[in-house]
């Protein structure tokens, strides 16, 4: 079945939107950084270290998520290292899909995330088009950094290249159509301006984008504070039972065997770090991979 004129200008827009935000602007920024502070920046492409030129990372419950950017540390062209920041974008025109978007970004990243929750990895969306203010809040409540170029945006920026794509649900098939080969010809020069012009108003996000992945990255621990827990296990049937034998509970001379430790690492970004091991062999390894 043949895309719909207005269906496929939307198609061709985003994805040369993301092209010029991920791939002439955000990228070269990742590059930089990655390079100076001995991180691997994976993105799409060829490396030998991995199959196909797709970036794609496991999450928790063993399903695969393609997504823009990956930093690792430790990593090299033939090496997966240590992931250490993930990166997903998206474009969206109308805004009653991009809480849909929103939401299946969450779902690929949280439980990404959750697998590699000892790291505190860096999160990160990258949209551009009409979010409604509702979704671009729930992604910050849930800790990511977030770039959004709004869709008015987009348009002055065209405007810069004389190109008028301020359309809407009742702009004809015709303009559409019209639109589409005006936008698979632009010229050298107007790519160029087009780019100047998406650098320009993305500028503010982009810098705090930047600043709190170097939060993330460059931080430095604090304080660690390490929990040897020993003790006796009690089961009880009712809510009842727990208060009675809490009253009765000898706190001055407590009695049992070692059950875990209880690991808190803070660090100077207030990142924070909890986790629990129950063997010391793997709370040992577990700090010496902080050192790594």
């Amino acid at each position: 079945m043949a895309k719909s004129p207005s269906h496929k200008f939307g198609q061709d827009l985003g994805k040369l939107i993301e092209s010029i935000v991920l791939e002439d602007i955000l990228k070269p920024r990742l590059q930089e950084f990655t390079q100076a502070n001995k991180y691997y920046l994976d993105t799409q492409g060829y490396r030998p270290a991995r199959q196909g030129k797709k970036v794609t990372w496991q999450d928790k419950y063993g399903n695969q998520h393609d997504l823009d950017f990956v930093i690792e540390a430790n990593g090299t062209d033939d090496q997966i290292g240590q992931p250490v920041a993930f990166i997903e974008s998206a474009w969206r025109r109308y805004t009653k899909h991009s809480k849909n978007k929103v939401q299946e970004i969450q779902a690929a990243l949280l439980p990404i995330i959750e697998l590699h929750q000892l790291s505190a990895p860096f999160y990160g969306a990258v949209l551009a088009g009409d979010f409604t203010k509702p979704a671009l809040e729930q992604l910050r409540n849930n800790g990511f950094a977030v770039i959004f170029i709004p869709y008015q945006d987009v348009v002055v920026a065209f405007r810069k290249i004389d190109f008028d794509i301020a359309f809407n649900e009742q702009t004809s098939d015709k303009i559409y159509t019209q639109a589409c080969r005006k936008l698979a010809n632009l010229t050298e020069t107007n790519q160029y301006l087009l780019r100047q012009a998406l650098i320009e108003v993305s500028k503010l996000d982009i810098e705090q984008f930047m600043e709190k992945l170097r939060n993330c990255l460059e931080r430095y621990i604090t304080q660690i504070v390490v929990i040897p827990l020993f003790g006796t296990s009690y089961n009880f049937q009712s809510l009842e039972d727990v208060l009675t034998a809490l009253n009765q509970l000898d706190l001055n001379t407590p009695q049992g065997k070692f059950q875990k430790f209880e690991l808190r690492i803070n660090y100077s970004n207030q990142d924070t770090i909890c986790a629990t091991f129950e063997e010391k062999s793997k709370l040992e390894t577990f700090l010496r991979m902080l050192d790594s």
